[in-house]
């Protein structure tokens, strides 16, 4: 029976997503990673026998050698992509990359418009132009994975009329950016197949973005993400491939955190230990990581958004970051929730351990 295992940060993001995804696909090597929510805005780090690779562009199994999988809910953006796949490349990662036809592809004019707009900073954004690729595509200027491998001509058109709705039409300043999207547009060699490729996997690990807190729907207006940050894509796509057979683990630190503005409670510095390795501490756009006390009873709320959408069992929760800050946490508030409890103790995969209470 096919099986399916579904990674959800329960927070606003930066929980370990990426070192749980990899501690999963040791225990499946014969899996494929599916990201089903954002793109290329994820900063997703795995340490692996002396190697780091942090996954924006590629699922978070590729630095261990599995392939990875873009669904019709991600945004793509070639030229970050192609730079992503030579540091892979220099790593000895896996960097097969499938991409569903519907696959929302990044243009330049969509990071532009998204560095460059007043009400887009101020919401908190990562400056990838994720935001401003899915409202995009909400409207007739869409620009998908299957047009990257139609005739040039067409793409050529489409990219022109993407610049004029943004009122960028022959902008010199995109010129010479434009030009090497283009070239990595075509260096890619891209693998477009829609989801009953997926079928020729018996596992399949489903990797989420972001964090529940962050959702569309379910997060603080207007400090939301663009994507459904739930289980919500992936249960459909589990849906559509007739799987049964699905596992949750739902991950968090042992401590709060949140990148850009919006509501966070609890909030305040803490001092952390062995966190040289943290990934995300500053961007120019969403400035430095906020931290704060956990709040277990948030975590709680998160878990019943994500149950609206998942009637999945078993469910686990996996506590990351324990070497860095102790914190007591009421593990008995949270252990009726779940099946069993896993904390992650390093910053790399193998020191998951299962927390025995």
């Amino acid at each position: 029976m096919k099986k399916a295992k579904i990674v959800i940060g329960l927070g606003f993001g930066d929980e370990g997503k990426g070192i749980t995804t990899d501690f999963l696909c040791s225990q499946n090597p014969e899996a494929i990673v599916i990201r089903f929510s954002g793109g290329q805005q994820a900063a997703h780090t795995v340490l692996l026998e002396g190697k780091k690779h942090i996954h924006s562009s590629f699922a978070s199994g590729a630095l261990r050698g599995l392939p990875s999988y873009f669904s019709e809910h991600c945004t793509i953006h070639p030229t970050l992509l192609f730079h992503e796949f030579q540091e892979l490349e220099a790593l000895g990662g896996n960097t097969t990359l499938h991409l569903h036809p519907l696959a929302k592809i990044t243009t330049p004019f969509d990071v532009f418009a998204n560095r460059n707009n007043t009400k887009n900073l101020s919401h908190g954004t990562c400056g990838k132009g994720v935001g401003a690729t899915m409202k995009r595509n909400e409207g007739p200027f869409k620009l998908y994975a299957i047009d990257l491998i139609g005739p040039r001509n067409i793409l050529l058109e489409k990219l022109k009329q993407i610049a004029n709705y943004y009122g960028f039409q022959n902008d010199e300043n995109l010129k010479n950016d434009i030009a090497y999207y283009l070239d990595c547009i075509a260096t890619i060699d891209w693998k477009i197949e829609d989801y009953t490729f997926l079928n020729s996997y018996h596992t399949l690990i489903f990797e989420g973005s972001q964090g529940i807190l962050l959702d569309m729907n379910h997060g603080t207006f207007p400090h939301v993400t663009y994507a459904h940050t739930t289980s919500k894509n992936a249960m459909e796509i589990c849906d559509s491939l007739q799987i049964k057979n699905i596992e949750m683990y739902y991950v968090t630190r042992c401590y709060s955190t949140r990148h850009g503005n919006g509501y966070m409670p609890n909030e305040q510095k803490i001092t952390l230990e062995n966190n040289e390795e943290e990934t995300c501490t500053y961007n120019e756009f969403q400035k430095g990581l906020r931290t704060g006390l956990l709040d277990e009873n948030l975590l709680i709320h998160s878990l019943k958004i994500d149950k609206i959408y998942s009637k999945a069992t078993p469910t686990n929760l996996i506590i990351t970051c324990l070497d860095q800050y102790e914190h007591k946490i009421d593990l008995k508030k949270l252990a009726p929730k779940f099946n069993a409890i896993y904390g992650s103790y390093s910053p790399e995969s193998k020191d998951f351990k299962r927390i025995n209470l």
